[in-house]
């Protein structure tokens, strides 16, 4: 029946957690751009009973989706990243400004709670001029979707809202994850992924199921996994002829001019 491929009235985002995740497999070749959540970070205790982190990316969400949809995940992500580091320095020394045909970009949790960066807004990007771009999140942000379509020019580009965590810091949650929506407006071909809205508060009865100390366990990356691509499904299902030509991204082929 068509109501199980569109979007029915009232449905939000998470209402489906297809196992298949949906229309998010249309994609063959994504990257992902983040820091912990998007590594598969894991905690440990040593001997002292000191906290030790480790990356684990076949625990990833990444590699969980790229198991469930049969899709390539390219993960760039790594644990601590912020928007400054990943423009200023972890793309290059790793060669990861790659042609996809997806983006996947999650990040600002560092950037404001860890590092202290300054958030700003997204009146410090000036479309078309990165390097007139303010040295903030937000200006950073910018720097990344500009250069990663300079090389996919008609790649899809799915960001990522933080997820509330019944804490303060909410309200500077909910400031970035407004922000990234204004950003998908500046830029065409962009959606935002709104966890701060539509995801589950990552609080201490979340944690107490999905979490290894703070970072997700193994479930915890699973089921947030299953949140981001049946997101990209919804996104789909809502706006089916804008994603008509996604295997045309990256060749010269057209059907609409």
């Amino acid at each position: 029946m068509l109501e199980n491929f569109i979007v029915t009235p009232g449905e939000k985002p998470l209402d489906k957690l297809k196992p298949d995740c949906g229309f998010a497999s249309i994609f063959k070749s994504v990257g992902v751009i983040g820091d912990s959540l998007a590594s598969g970070e894991f905690e440990s205790r040593d001997d002292g009973g000191n906290t030790c982190y480790h990356d684990m990316y076949e625990y990833s969400w990444p590699s969980v989706l790229a198991r469930i949809t049969g899709s390539r995940y390219q993960n760039y992500s790594r644990g601590g990243m912020t928007a400054r580091e990943y423009v200023q320095s972890w793309a290059d020394a790793n060669g990861f400004w790659q042609p996809q045909q997806c983006y996947i970009i999650a990040l600002g949790n560092n950037d404001s709670f860890v590092f202290n960066h300054p958030l700003g807004s997204p009146a410090d990007i000036s479309v078309g001029s990165p390097r007139s771009n303010a040295d903030t999140f937000f200006g950073n942000m910018g720097r990344i979707i500009e250069k990663y379509r300079q090389l996919s020019p008609r790649s899809v580009i799915f960001l990522v809202s933080p997820q509330l965590r019944g804490e303060p810091c909410d309200a500077v949650i909910r400031s970035i994850s407004c922000g990234l929506g204004e950003l998908c407006k500046m830029y065409g071909g962009m959606y935002l992924i709104d966890m701060t809205t539509y995801g589950p508060v990552y609080d201490q009865k979340m944690r107490a199921y999905f979490a290894l100390g703070f970072h997700p366990n193994a479930m915890g990356y699973h089921a947030y996994a299953l949140m981001i691509g049946n997101y990209i499904d919804y996104i789909i299902r809502s706006n089916p002829a804008l994603f008509a030509e996604v295997p045309f991204i990256g060749t010269d082929l057209k059907y609409n001019k």
